[in-house]
């Protein structure tokens, strides 16, 4: 959350946006540029606003912090419900909805870049800076993303 509309939004199809990807970049390799990258400039973005109110990085107000917090309560309330069988469970969710939302950006954002104007900035972000396609497929296949702009 912190990432995509902090950090995203904002520099979306720039080379500072881990959640663009590259004209010739495989999704291989996006994959393993994107989180890392994206986690990264997200603990970052939240460390600048913690610090501009004065707290640090791991106070509970830490918006990365909190949804952690969370999840490990709910899989310590499942394991404690239902054992160790269910850890195996566990992994396959989190791996799904990483491959989703990767495969969205990827395609979203393949290949297009805004130029520098000569102020030094991005140019605006334009609808033509994303990619959407109207096809049954893609529609079910990423869930309604398809018209991202």
């Amino acid at each position: 959350f912190i990432e995509h509309n902090k950090g995203h939004h904002r520099d979306v199809a720039t080379p500072e946006d881990p959640a663009s990807s590259r004209m010739g970049e495989t999704i291989w390799k996006f994959l393993l540029r994107e989180i890392p990258g994206a986690s990264r400039r997200a603990w970052n973005l939240e460390q600048e606003r913690l610090e501009s109110w004065g707290k640090s990085v791991w106070s509970l107000d830490n918006e990365i912090i909190q949804p952690m917090i969370i999840t490990a309560v709910a899989w310590g309330v499942l394991l404690a419900l239902f054992g160790l069988g269910i850890l195996p469970y566990f992994p396959g969710p989190a791996f799904w909805g990483w491959c989703q939302l990767t495969s969205a950006n990827y395609i979203e954002h393949y290949g297009l870049l805004r130029h520098k104007t000569k102020t030094g900035r991005y140019e605006r972000t334009q609808p033509y800076h994303i990619w959407n396609i109207n096809h049954m497929f893609s529609n079910w296949d990423s869930f309604h993303l398809q018209r991202h702009s």
